[in-house]
């Protein structure tokens, strides 16, 4: 059974850093591409980066500049580094499969983002 698990969300003030982690078990993810996801309170969930298979990342505009995604296939991790947060950045953070790969969801981590 595949099983993703997120970590590192924590409450930081606006310009703040944090790294966020995603261990995928139950199947290797090589072969696939990873994203993460985010959903703010009253709001859907959002695709806020994506990885290839092959290592080419995406963001989505809000982001571009400020957060990095990547891949450690050996250790089956997908990580998320966030820097200059900001309030909007506030949300559950989750890791998933990307495009048409969709695992069962994890728990999330949260993000809090506040002065």
């Amino acid at each position: 059974q595949v099983q993703l698990v997120e970590s590192g969300g924590d409450l930081v003030q606006p310009g703040g850093s944090l790294r966020l982690s995603c261990v995928v078990s139950g199947t290797g993810i090589s072969l696939y591409p990873m994203g993460w996801y985010r959903q703010a309170p009253g709001k859907q969930r959002e695709a806020v980066a994506d990885i290839t298979a092959g290592g080419r990342a995406n963001y989505v505009d809000s982001v571009k500049g400020r957060f990095s995604i990547s891949r450690d296939n050996a250790k089956k991790t997908v990580s998320l580094q966030m820097n200059s947060l900001k309030a909007e950045d506030t949300a559950v953070y989750y890791c998933n499969g990307a495009g048409a790969v969709v695992f069962p969801w994890g728990q999330g981590t949260q993000v809090t983002v506040s002065s």
